[in-house]
């Protein structure tokens, strides 16, 4: 029976010679990323690791761009797309794993919002929306901002004061639709200790940046107050 570093390295090189990704923000170093997540989380956890690893390294062999009109639907394709990959290039994959391997990759999604019913999933979700926070996290949004041709921010609103939020058009604003509010929607303990601790980094740049765009005013306290206090727990 292999090892479950043996299974790692086996998806490595699967991913090395097989899978010719374009989108950088969803590369193999992503999908290694998670699993090094993963296993944090999952310490002292019932989970099976087997399944945790296959579907960190799987949960974006299909991925649509943000702006795809079926993005919602890339994790169900994502979770055939395992299936039939393990049938065909591993057939020493236990097949008693497929349900809850497939499971885990589809329920990542938060475009796709389906519940994490196992704690696999669970720990796959949190894990892959852990990306989405901190340095990394800061790295990634304005990477895929600019492949999808979209400013930065708003310079004269850039925190949507006077404005409505939109972050189809301006990547800053993504922070408050949807980055912000992670950590209260992550299913671990320990993935919401780690996902609020990188949520308060991105404040800090909200900060930072306002210091900046308006130094005369020096807003940044009043920033960091404002969306700290959004942080805490409701």
């Amino acid at each position: 029976m292999k090892k479950l570093s043996d299974w790692q390295s086996a998806f490595d090189q699967w991913f090395r010679l097989n899978w010719d990704h374009e989108d950088k923000a969803h590369d193999l170093a992503h999908l290694q990323r998670v699993w090094a997540s993963a296993r944090k989380i999952m310490q002292d956890s019932d989970a099976d690791p087997l399944v945790v690893l296959t579907a960190c390294y799987f949960h974006d062999v299909v991925n649509l761009p943000k702006n795809h009109p079926e993005r919602h639907l890339a994790s169900g394709y994502a979770a055939r797309e395992t299936l039939r990959i393990l049938a065909a290039d591993f057939p020493d994959f236990p097949q008693a794993l497929y349900a809850a391997v497939s499971h885990a990759v589809e329920a990542h999604s938060f475009s796709a919002g389906i519940p994490a019913r196992t704690p696999e999933a669970k720990i796959v979700q949190d894990a892959d929306r852990l990306e989405s926070l901190g340095a990394i996290g800061l790295a990634r949004v304005f990477y895929t901002s600019g492949a999808l041709g979209r400013p930065l921010f708003d310079s004269q609103d850039p925190f949507a004061r006077e404005r409505p939020l939109d972050d189809t058009r301006w990547a800053l604003d993504h922070f408050q639709t949807k980055l912000l509010g992670l950590p209260a929607t992550m299913h671990t303990d320990a993935g919401r200790a780690l996902a609020e601790y990188h949520a308060a980094f991105l404040v800090e740049y909200m900060a930072r940046l306002s210091d900046e765009l308006f130094p005369e005013q020096q807003p940044a306290g009043e920033i960091r107050r404002e969306f700290m206090e959004r942080l805490k727990p409701s």
